[in-house]
């Protein structure tokens, strides 16, 4: 690949945000694994930063906050901030694999600790729960609203950096959930930008795409990351995830979605999530996933 990027992977396999399934442990944790076994790291010619080990997953409910592995999250979120701190200070492009969404957390704490930055999240749904809301206590459902300064302060907090990311520099790109009419609070509201998945298909997914990044790069002067939940795609294409909600990207369109994000120079770097192979025998999602993010950061190379 010709970038000028030190292309660098980062595994995060936390499962830690999620609810239990019905066999039991979330087994998210294994994408990691998943794509380096399908070529991700050779077809991205990319360095290799080893792992962050997350505590044992736990089921249980915190009674009083109302979150899963509350604790266990806020630690984690602090070795993942630091190891993705450490790749930055060197110049590289991290490229951290999941696990849920709740690694988000760590990674925008990171951004925090450097200074201002904006946040590309491509997700099919906003993660804009609080405790109050979620009928799980996931973290993984109320990632964006606690990096953003909502929700419990033992994560929203941690070291006393609230918020890792201002409201106002955030681009919520192709959810279709909660609807684009819908008025809850899980709705993206201004200052946030928000990129509904009907609404980006009426403008161009291209052109709705270079809008928000070009948002991204002039609202103020800084960098931004891109989030990259897999459940972004229809789950025709996508159904190994723990949400596979009718609708969605085809694969195509993430793509061009990713793409212009990558093509941009103010683009730090990425994390995938959600993408669970214990339920795909095949892992034929694996080579999707792998193909997208080789060909979207090839085009994108800058």
């Amino acid at each position: 690949m010709e970038s000028s990027r030190r292309l660098t992977v980062l595994d995060a396999p936390s499962n830690l945000g999620l609810k239990p399934c019905p066999t039991g442990e979330p087994g998210v944790k294994h994408l990691a694994r998943a794509l380096r076994a399908h070529g991700l790291i050779e077809q991205l010619q990319a360095e290799d930063a080893g792992m962050v080990v997350p505590s044992t997953y736990e089921g249980a409910m915190d009674p009083i906050l109302k979150v899963r592995n509350a604790e266990k999250i806020r630690d984690y979120s602090r070795q993942l901030a630091n190891q993705v701190e450490r790749l930055l200070e060197r110049g590289q492009f991290p490229i951290v694999l999941g696990g849920d969404c709740s690694i988000l957390v760590g990674i925008a704490l990171a951004l925090r600790k450097r200074g201002r930055h904006g946040l590309f999240f491509v997700d099919g749904h906003t993660d804009l729960l609080t405790p109050a809301e979620s009928e799980t206590g996931g973290v993984a459902g109320m990632d964006l609203a606690i990096v953003t300064g909502t929700g419990p302060k033992l994560l929203t907090d941690i070291d006393g950096q609230e918020p890792y990311l201002q409201s106002s520099d955030v681009a919520v790109f192709g959810y279709r959930w909660p609807a684009a009419d819908d008025t809850s609070s899980a709705t993206p509201w201004p200052p946030m930008m928000a990129f509904p998945l009907d609404l980006i298909r009426q403008q161009g997914v291209g052109e709705a795409a270079r809008s928000a990044v070009t948002y991204l790069e002039t609202a103020f002067e800084g960098q931004f990351w891109v989030h990259c939940d897999v459940d972004v795609l229809a789950p025709e294409w996508m159904p190994a995830v723990d949400s596979p909600d009718p609708g969605g990207m085809s694969p195509h369109e993430l793509a061009i979605t990713l793409s212009t994000a990558f093509a941009s120079a103010h683009c730090i770097g990425l994390d995938i999530t959600i993408y669970d192979p214990t339920l795909d025998p095949g892992e034929d999602g694996a080579d999707l996933v792998v193909d997208l993010l080789v060909k979207s950061l090839q085009s994108g190379a800058v």
